[in-house]
This record gives structure tokens, C-alpha cells and sequence, in this order.
């Protein structure tokens, strides 16, 4: 068995994870496993005591915690099967009890409601087209920051994304949104750039998810829904209201991109 060193295991851990998953995942596991090594140092071998540490040092909620357990557990599986490691220290420790957090949906009269007032942005047709093809299509934030105009077919009525760890998907929109989107590129996007990015802002570059979060808190205040309403409220909307319209929780699925189906049944439980 050869020497275990971890700054090592790290950089080919995150090497192999790389061709397998999203530049985003990588980056929060590689924070994950530096925090693990800011408490290990380079050399000493991971033991029961020393992830306990590490977990109640930087696991602050169950869910943090939750989420660094299993970076961990993916890590030392990937050492055991280099043989770095003969056993894995993290078999004996138990994930927190997480409480189920259910899905913050908007009422249907709400959803209509914030998308069919007067703009109250400075750029209407991009926010309009924005706000719609986040509820038509159900797109989490990262997903419609993420599109190309190369990725879109109105015509269709579909857009090309890419959803959790790089996997691609086509997602559906409606006729509101396919009025919204013509409107958009014909009148606002062209004068702004010859950028990639289907959304962009003023100086014509693509837009970041923090200017979609701005964006949705505008458009809430000025019809007074609630503050917490996020992008990604608009997405458990499109999924609540697909259930009660009669839906059935595979197609909703497939409709989401989730891996798994238990993760849509959540939705069963809000709708």
C-alpha cells in the first residue's frame, strides 16, 4: 500500500471528478476536502476522531453537515479503491437527522399576477422573457444564467439546458413565454450584443444568478408578494400546478431533470 498523502489525494480525486461532473460540483467538494485538510495537515491518515472533528468544526447546520459526510465518503472511497487506505474511517459515522424542508410554491393567482403586471425594470422584454421561461420550463437559476441563444428554439418551443452535474436536457415553454422570448431578442437583445448568452445585461454580457434574484425581488415588491419568493419559487411552482392540473409525478420528473424520483414526490406533499 502506497504512503497516504492527502494534498495528493485531493488534486487526483478532483481530477477524476472533473470528467465525470460540473465545474461547480468539483469546486465544492475540493472546498470541502481543504477545510478536511486544514485540520489533518498533509500526512496523517483520516481516522473516526479526526472527521468527527472535522464535521463539527465546519458541519454548523445538519445539512451542511450531511453534505460534507457524504463528500467524505465519496473521497475515502475513492482512496480505498487506490489503495491508499485499507479501511474507510467514515463507515461508523452517522448522517444528522435532517428536517424535510417542503418547496415554497406560489399560488397560481400570484404566479399570474407577478408576470402579467407593467415592468418595473428598466429592461421589461428580458425580465418578462426571463420570469416566464423560469416558470414555462421550471429552470433552476444556474440553468437559465446558462443558455446560449444557440440553445433555444422558439419555433418549437424548446430550450437545451444543463442541468445538475453537466447533464443535459430539453425543457418545454408555452405560448405567453414564446411571445415573451420573440419580443425579447427582436427588440431588446439585438442592439445590446453579439454575446452567446441568451440573457444579458446592459453592457451585454451574460447575466449572473444574483441579477435573476434581484430581478424576481423586483417584480415581487411591485405587486406585494412576499420577499422570500425566489427563482427558485418559480420552479416549484411550475411543478406544484403541473400536480394539480393533473400530472403525473414521472412526466414532472422528466419535466425537472431529477435523478430520482423520490425527489419530485416531494411536490406531492405542496400541491
Amino acid at each position: 500500500m502506497s504512503k497516504f498523502a492527502l494534498g495528493r489525494a485531493i488534486e487526483e480525486f478532483c481530477e477524476d471528478l472533473a470528467a465525470k461532473r460540473s465545474p461547480h460540483t468539483v469546486r465544492a467538494y475540493r472546498c470541502d476536502l481543504e477545510q478536511l485538510r486544514a485540520i489533518l495537515g498533509d500526512s496523517e491518515t483520516p481516522t473516526p476522531s479526526s472527521l468527527l472533528a472535522y464535521l463539527r468544526r465546519f458541519g454548523l447546520t445538519a445539512r451542511t453537515r450531511s453534505r460534507k459526510l457524504s463528500t467524505l465518503r465519496t473521497f475515502l472511497r475513492f482512496c480505498r479503491d487506490r489503495g491508499w487506505l485499507e479501511d474507510d474511517p467514515s463507515e461508523t459515522l452517522e448522517a444528522p437527522v435532517q428536517r424535510k424542508r417542503l418547496p415554497r410554491a406560489v399560488a397560481r393567482a400570484d404566479t399570474e399576477l407577478l408576470l402579467d403586471q407593467p415592468s418595473p425594470t428598466l429592461t421589461p422584454l428580458r425580465d418578462q422573457a426571463l420570469l416566464e421561461l423560469m416558470y414555462s420550463a421550471g429552470l433552476r437559476v444556474s440553468e437559465v444564467v446558462g443558455i446560449d441563444l444557440s440553445d433555444l428554439s422558439v419555433r418549437e418551443g424548446t430550450v437545451r439546458v444543463k442541468g445538475k452535474g453537466a447533464k443535459e436536457r430539453v425543457a418545454l415553454f408555452g405560448d405567453p413565454c414564446r411571445r415573451a422570448l420573440e419580443a425579447y431578442i427582436r427588440e431588446e437583445r439585438r442592439a445590446l450584443t453579439e454575446e452567446a448568452a441568451l440573457f444579458v445585461n446592459g453592457r451585454g454580457k451574460r447575466l449572473t444568478s444574483r441579477t435573476v434574484q434581484n430581478v424576481v425581488k423586483r417584480w415581487c415588491r411591485a405587486v406585494g408578494l412576499p420577499w422570500d419568493i425566489s427563482p427558485h419559487s418559480l420552479r416549484h411552482s411550475f411543478a406544484t400546478h403541473l400536480l394539480d392540473g393533473g400530472a403525473d409525478l414521472k412526466t414532472v420528473q422528466q419535466l425537472l431533470g431529477h435523478e430520482s424520483l423520490a425527489t419530485t414526490q416531494i411536490y406531492t406533499h405542496v400541491s
